[in-house]
């Protein structure tokens, strides 16, 4: 097949099977990031690190190739069971990604859903992805082609929206203020994804947004290029390395180091800003640790708030299989507490019958943690105790003396 006269590296690359090959390549490397975490690893965290693996990559397809599309941007939802960087059980995460700064429109209707916002996000990456290889750099690329590297450079709440009386809106989205009476969210040069975050309280009752969106210049879909297919394939597997580096990163590294200080909550602004957060909510993340015999029982007042949740995930981030069952996490909708408001979280291996909030550890002795409250001015200090399962099925609450608990849900910055 003829080139251009002008050399075109990504559709040579495409043409010729190596940007596939460094797209295979590149899986490889992220496939090694699990050496990087020693013996840490249960059997049961390398089983799931590999899923967690085939999870990303799935991901990467749908949002970067299948949904890549220049001219024919979409807003799709996540891939099915997947909860990456602690995604809540109670959110669905629209995303679009962008090529280039346009002018878009986004229409739809506001639904019942309490609370949404969409957040347009840019992260680290060359004009030229196709056109070279990723995978002999190893994670050292992800300083100049992460799209897990997600910052927020704008964001707007439904609540700032104009909702018409027949329940629709429209929203643009460019870098010049489209005027008086519109909705504007602002893009910078370099924006490169949105998200758009749905938060339910009951999914049975209550019904989504629907939403589309367009370019505003008008362009007519265009068929697929070798060009566009070697960037999307490079964005895609980068997108594998860069959440495998993360979570890396966050368990053991200088993002979080959560696996040196166990079983503790730190409320952090740039802990969570640092992938693709918004600013209207407090977040504390941290690992947790126990014996598969033993329980952790935590203890807090919920604040005045739009949402509040608490979730346990694995190692990789992701919240455990017993979240298709109802279990894994308590919400503001969705807890018992007790008379004078307080909420205790029992995670064991089995319910010890005390009347509070279990969450089952499902055979994991350690994982990461968080607790985030939407739209508050203030947050709870957390009360934590570590303790034999059968002391508290034996001796119930009483075995939980203030004076032995830990203190955390500090903020560190």
């Amino acid at each position: 097949m003829a080139l251009d006269t002008v050399a075109d590296e990504a559709s040579e690359r495409l043409l010729s099977g190596a940007a596939w090959e460094d797209f295979c390549e590149t899986l490889k490397v992220a496939g090694r990031m699990i050496d990087r975490f020693g013996d840490e690893p249960s059997d049961l965290d390398r089983a799931e690190f590999y899923r967690f693996l085939t999870r990303l990559t799935r991901s990467g397809l749908e949002r970067l190739v299948e949904n890549g599309e220049p001219t024919r941007p979409r807003l799709r939802d996540m891939v099915w069971r997947q909860s990456i960087n602690f995604q809540t059980v109670d959110q669905d995460h629209l995303m679009c990604q962008f090529d280039e700064a346009r002018d878009y429109r986004i229409t739809g209707t506001r639904g019942t859903i309490p609370y949404f916002v969409m957040a347009v996000l840019t992260a680290p990456a060359p004009a030229d992805p196709g056109a070279r290889d990723w995978a002999p750099l190893g994670v050292g690329g992800l300083e100049q082609f992460d799209p897990s590297n997600l910052k927020t450079t704008g964001f707007l709440a439904s609540q700032q929206l104009q909702i018409a009386e027949d329940d629709t809106f429209e929203i643009i989205l460019s870098q010049q203020d489209p005027g008086a009476g519109k909705t504007w969210l602002k893009l910078e040069p370099d924006t490169n994804c949105i998200l758009i975050r749905f938060v339910w309280t009951d999914r049975a009752m209550q019904t989504a947004p629907a939403m589309t969106i367009e370019r505003m210049d008008g362009a007519t879909p265009e068929p697929l290029t070798p060009k566009l297919m070697a960037d999307n394939l490079a964005w895609a597997a980068q997108n594998v390395l860069g959440y495998a580096e993360l979570v890396r990163n966050w368990w053991q590294g200088n993002q979080g180091n959560f696996s040196a200080k166990l079983n503790r909550l730190d409320f952090s602004r740039a802990q969570y800003l640092s992938n693709g957060g918004v600013p209207d909510r407090h977040v504390a993340f941290g690992g947790w640790e126990k014996g598969l015999d033993e329980a952790l029982v935590l203890e807090f007042t919920p604040p005045p708030c739009e949402y509040w949740n608490f979730q346990i995930c694995n190692i990789w981030q992701e919240n455990l299989d017993t979240f298709e069952d109802g279990n894994g996490w308590v919400n503001n909708s969705r807890f018992a507490a007790e008379p004078d408001g307080r909420v205790r979280i029992v995670i064991a291996e089995r319910d010890p019958g005390i009347g509070a909030n279990w969450v089952n550890s499902f055979g994991h002795d350690k994982g990461q943690w968080g607790l985030r409250f939407v739209q508050t001015q203030v947050t709870p200090s957390v009360k934590l105790w570590r303790l034999p399962l059968q002391s508290l099925e034996r001796e119930g609450a009483a075995v939980l003396d203030p004076e032995t608990a830990v203190d955390t849900g500090q903020f560190v910055d």
